[in-house]
């Protein structure tokens, strides 16, 4: 273990070593999830090697998109995860695939987990470090890990619900782990390669 990733006993209140070992766990998940495209072409980043729509290079970019809303989320509020329905547009024919205009933000969902042409893994994972970074200040500046913002309205989110920085803070690495997994998955069921 390195000294950023060594589990220590704080005093209560210590902020600063919680917020040291939030930012530790958050860079090993992202470590386990790069750790997967290792070696790749763009061509393989791309593939669909089993079932799922899921590709390594999209599994990137969708993770990187969901920290990165949900530090703007930290520093702006609901504001940051807005999800506007355009005129006309219910969620039940979003969900149902009759809405006649799909609003951006679910575009740009459906996007990010896919390579789209053009795209490069190394324009992909260049990204993510520049979220990662962008991150890692937010985390550093956040004065109290217990403030708390309203979730915006969503079917998804409970009516009245808040989310702490802390919670946001572990629900990303959460994500972040649980897509590392799926990438393992996809790795192996590519060329063979698994975890080491």
């Amino acid at each position: 273990m390195t000294a950023a990733t060594t589990p220590r006993s704080a005093p209560d209140g210590d902020a600063d070593v919680e917020r040291a070992e939030l930012i530790a766990a958050l860079a090993t998940a992202r470590g386990a999830l790069t750790a997967t495209v290792r070696g790749l072409t763009d061509e393989q980043a791309g593939e669909r090697p089993t079932a799922s729509a899921l590709c390594l290079g999209g599994l990137i970019k969708h993770v990187a998109f969901i920290e990165e809303g949900w530090l703007r989320f930290v520093v702006d509020g609901p504001s940051a995860l807005r999800y506007d329905l355009p005129d006309g547009v219910t969620w039940a024919d979003l969900g149902a695939g009759t809405a006649r205009e799909v609003p951006q933000w679910a575009v740009d969902h459906q996007n990010n987990l896919q390579m789209l042409p053009g795209e490069t893994l190394a324009a992909v994972l260049e990204r993510y470090e520049r979220v990662a970074a962008r991150s890692e200040e937010v985390i550093a500046s956040v004065p109290d890990l217990s403030a708390a913002h309203p979730l915006p309205e969503a079917p998804w989110n409970e009516p009245g619900a808040v989310r702490s920085v802390r919670r946001v803070l572990m629900h990303v690495i959460a994500e972040t782990a649980q897509h590392a997994g799926h990438a393992d998955i996809l790795r192996e069921t590519l060329d063979g390669t698994t975890a080491s």
